[in-house]
């Protein structure tokens, strides 16, 4: 083990010496390494926070949920051009079908009717021309993730008798009132109509997928939106989530067939409605993002497939440079296995050592776009973890030659070079 370690560090003393006698062509050889971990670490890790953000985003709309609507999320599924003409003839979902899937579905685990409007509110003379106007039923705050930071959420009596109360986004409490502590319990006009106060949620951030925007939002429940909006043409859908262990798939399966019973649909007609599966979605950005990661690790694999021959001509002038050096061990005792292994560490270091430049010019990239980007960039462990093996691999593929050479050399030919 002793012996180990000091071939380890003689190895790690020739490679810093190796930089020192000659700085500038070991630098220019090495850039090829440190442009490379550059390209691996801030793709990577670029890469893996954005769609960290957009899954997060993705799981807001719920997990394992399906979103009934007259729209598909997806398009005509073909690759062809959108078929708005086709969907916007269909009927709009509507809350007594909500309360028929409750009834009738086996899979489903919480179900809720959602619509969106957009009008004033305004408390005292403080106003806003367009603020998002949420509908809920019950199940909403177990779909989505929505947490009161103050006050409280909707009761069952609130949603039974249709109570003119409300649970207000964190920033709409702040524009409106000053204070989201203290907004608890005050009078706002919604559209012209007295609302109460009841909550006030938890401030979330910005989200990269538009959709539910709880900061900026106003929550009312079915009954009372249902008395100031004309529910019809807030761009109702019902959201069903599935029960834990079943796949969204057949619950999508199961919804169609309830759908279609509520629907009176013949078996030779199409659906007048659409299952969106939310799964699908996270599925395309892992998809999309794996594309992204095989085209970084492509520019990436060039630069580093330049730094390994840099690498590797500087192994080669060091053995040339050393071969009296390498002969005098040779005859001194040392073995085959101990040159060619003291050969192939000082290459993994010189390697290691073009990627923690690497990785400095990458630590720096980061905390300079940390503010600008709309989500934090993060260098994850494995990614770390991926560009050290990489550059140890470079630096042995790199040295493997030079280092059997100088393995093989005959120590009194090796003496008497100059």
């Amino acid at each position: 083990m002793f012996k180990l370690f000091r071939i380890l560090w003689n190895s790690f003393k020739m490679a810093l010496q190796e930089l020192n006698a000659n700085k500038l062509r070991s630098a220019l050889s090495l850039l090829g390494i440190t442009i490379g971990i550059v390209c691996i670490i801030s793709v990577l890790s670029l890469v893996n926070s954005l769609e960290s953000k957009i899954q997060t985003d993705l799981k807001s709309f719920g997990s394992n949920t399906i979103y009934i609507d007259k729209w598909n999320y997806g398009g005509d599924g073909n690759g062809e051009a959108y078929p708005w003409w086709k969907y916007i003839k269909r009927p709009e979902p509507k809350f007594e079908e909500m309360r028929f899937i409750k009834l009738k579905s086996s899979l489903a685990k919480n179900v809720c009717f959602f619509a969106s409007a957009s009008s004033a509110i305004a408390y005292k003379d403080n106003e806003m021309s367009t603020a998002n106007i949420y509908c809920t039923t019950e199940d909403l705050n177990k779909i989505q993730t929505i947490e009161v930071a103050y006050g409280r959420y909707f009761s069952e009596l609130d949603f039974e008798r249709g109570v003119p109360v409300t649970v207000i986004g964190y920033e709409y409490a702040t524009q409106l009132l000053g204070n989201a502590e203290k907004a608890i319990g005050k009078e706002i006009s919604v559209n012209g109509k007295a609302v109460y106060i009841i909550g006030i949620i938890k401030k979330q951030g910005k989200a990269i997928i538009p959709g539910f925007d709880f900061d900026n939002a106003l929550l009312l429940n079915y009954r009372f939106f249902a008395s100031v909006y004309n529910v019809k043409w807030c761009n109702p859908n019902i959201m069903v989530q599935g029960k834990d262990g079943v796949p969204s798939k057949a619950l999508a399966e199961e919804l169609r067939g309830v759908m279609r019973q509520i629907h009176k649909l013949s078996p030779k007609q199409e659906d007048d409605f659409s299952a969106n599966d939310i799964n699908q979605f996270s599925e395309e950005v892992t998809k999309v993002f794996g594309g992204v990661n095989a085209g970084g690790w492509f520019i990436a694999g060039l630069s580093l497939l330049v730094g390994g021959f840099g690498v590797a001509n500087i192994m080669f002038v060091t053995v040339r440079e050393r071969t009296s050096q390498i002969g005098l061990k040779k005859a001194l005792g040392a073995k085959r296995g101990t040159i060619l292994l003291e050969f192939l560490l000082e290459s993994a270091f010189l390697c290691i050592i073009g990627g923690a430049i690497g990785l400095l010019i990458v630590y720096l990239i980061t905390l300079a776009l940390t503010d600008a980007l709309p989500f934090p960039l993060v260098i994850a462990p494995k990614i770390l973890l991926i560009a050290v093996s990489t550059c140890i691999s470079i630096g042995l593929l790199a040295g493997i030659i030079p280092a059997s050479i100088a393995a093989k050399l005959d120590p009194v030919v090796a003496i008497r070079s100059k």
